[in-house]
């Protein structure tokens, strides 16, 4: 599985060729969403893709190379594509829109990925850790600043933005886990029913 942003899809992880690496990444993440960062051992891993654990230092450093190589590729798609709609030239309303369909496209086909970011991410090290909270403040404040356009060209109502993003977020950081409860829905409708519902009570 290549490990990139799928235009067409939001898959961090395609359906094309996988490296070694790329499985060793897969593999993990779906121990990490069951079990927690801590919990999993590079031996758990090695077990669950039926190989030695020493075979999985020939294709990667170790358990934070896993979660850096996770979190930092979903936490890029976040930002490439909202700094894409950010810069469009069309209403705010159009953009917010825009950018809560983006969140609910890549969380839908990359849940282990989103519970590892949402989890996990204060597990990460060094330079990676900097990068990561860079990403997420700038994810934020791209929101923040559409609504407080929104609301200056009065197609969002007077309220406390701050209050907007919290209610927002708060619901596109814990979809993973609801969807996933709930059965999965398609994807076209979730996005069509949450729009509806996050959207109209601001407007």
């Amino acid at each position: 599985m290549a490990v990139s942003v799928c235009q067409n899809c939001f898959a961090i992880f395609t359906l094309m060729k996988q490296t070694r690496k790329e499985e060793i990444v897969i593999v993990a993440a779906k121990l990490f969403k069951e079990r927690g960062y801590s919990a999993v051992s590079m031996r758990d891993i090695a077990q669950q893709m039926d190989i030695k654990a020493a075979s999985l230092y020939n294709h990667i450093k170790g358990k934070q190379e896993i979660l850096s190589t996770l979190i930092l590729h979903v936490a890029k798609a976040f930002t490439n594509s909202t700094q894409q709609i950010t810069s469009e030239n069309s209403s705010p309303l159009t953009r917010l829109k825009k950018l809560i369909s983006v969140h609910i496209d890549i969380t839908f086909h990359n849940p282990d990925a989103i519970a590892a970011l949402n989890n996990d991410w204060m597990h990460l090290d060094g330079q990676d850790l900097l990068d990561f909270i860079a990403m997420r403040d700038q994810y934020e404040e791209n929101f923040r600043s559409i609504i407080k356009q929104g609301i200056q060209k009065q197609q969002i109502k007077a309220k406390e933005p701050e209050v907007i993003l919290f209610s927002i977020l708060s619901t596109l950081r814990t979809l993973y886990l609801w969807n996933e409860k709930r059965g999965k829905l398609e994807v076209d409708v979730l996005k069509q029913e949450l729009l509806t519902v996050l959207i109209s009570g601001i407007v």
